[in-house]
């Protein structure tokens, strides 16, 4: 009977690179760490996932990929930067960095598919597979839309660490990143190991934070956090929150703006996620007399439709009254 060859993981690195990615590693397919099961468990007990119920659908899933992925055995694990080279102005109103240019769930799955057809080709059988007689390699490509834990298993890959605001955070990189995986039902022949945190006594995420959503170390609430009151919360915001928004129309990268790893960031190379010179020209003004159609020309195929034009425009609304207040 056959066997499968194991995975070269300096080959699948090295074409993650060609293909893009910034960075990949490889962990093993297992249940997750005791310690961090945990902490999700309190996490949704606390209620701190707010309206995002669907995190906890299919929980046992989410913390061991072996039930996601039938015979899962090696977790890849991948990041590609979006840190802008442009930026909205500051005294305009602003949006998430991650949202510049087109929703990247179709950029990273586009990728993560390429990955794992080579993979497949190269160890599983393929007609790129020299020996021609390995086992088909079967696995499943995913980004932000399944039940994994992304920045846990980015952390298992050796990519980072997760730091106190709860973000993934590369040595001297940064935490502006989309993170993906492919699974697979082939082992490694290395696996990469965790990094220690480096975040030490800084608490300048905490402290910065306008919402004070980040409870405590790698602890974020989301009931409190911008990001998830004007992106996923319908219909009209908690009271208070206009005075925490100060010109944030759309998520919140305080926290990010604040680490000095990312003082190391380096702006991305991936065309799709540049903003359009139509996003970086608009105005208050501009946005305020925002219109359907307009709206949907400006973010057409981008993230930012996640808000639905009535969020967006609930938002504008929200922060010129927070102005108007001298919130």
């Amino acid at each position: 009977m056959e066997t499968q060859p194991r995975l070269d993981a300096r080959l699948i690195k090295a074409e993650a690179l060609r293909l893009g990615f910034s960075v990949c590693g490889l962990a093993r397919a297992e249940a997750v760490e005791e310690a961090t099961a945990g902490a999700f468990h309190r996490w949704l007990k606390d209620g701190c996932q707010a309206g995002m119920t669907y995190m906890a659908n299919h929980e046992a899933k989410r913390l061991d990929p072996r039930l996601l992925v039938e015979g899962a055995r090696t977790v890849v694990s991948v990041a590609l930067g979006y840190y802008p080279a442009e930026r909205l102005p500051e005294e305009e109103y602003q949006i998430a960095w991650y949202a510049y240019g087109r929703d990247y769930h179709e950029v990273m799955k586009a990728k993560l598919s390429a990955l794992l057809h080579f993979i497949q080709q190269r160890f599983g059988g393929g007609e790129a597979d020299v020996s021609g007689g390995n086992p088909a390699v079967t696995g499943r490509v995913f980004c932000d839309t399944a039940p994994v834990l992304e920045r846990y298993w980015a952390w298992r890959a050796g990519l980072g660490w997760i730091g106190k605001n709860t973000q993934l955070i590369i040595p001297r990189t940064g935490s502006c990143f989309f993170l993906g995986e492919v699974i697979v039902d082939a082992e490694a022949d290395r696996y990469d190991a965790p990094q220690r945190s480096r975040c030490g006594s800084c608490r300048r995420c905490l402290d910065a934070c306008p919402a004070e959503a980040l409870e405590s170390p790698f602890r974020l609430n989301a009931n409190r956090c911008l990001s998830y009151l004007t992106i996923e919360h319908r219909g009209p915001l908690p009271a208070g929150t206009e005075a925490r928004m100060g010109n944030r129309i759309y998520g919140c990268d305080e926290c990010q703006r604040v680490c000095p790893w990312n003082r190391y960031a380096t702006p991305c190379h991936t065309e799709e996620f540049r903003p359009s010179p139509a996003l970086l020209g608009m105005r208050r003004a501009d946005w305020h007399r925002l219109t359907r159609e307009e709206y949907n020309a400006l973010f057409r195929g981008s993230a930012v439709k996640r808000a639905k034009y009535e969020g967006l425009k609930r938002n504008i609304e929200a922060v010129e009254k927070g102005g108007r207040t001298g919130g």
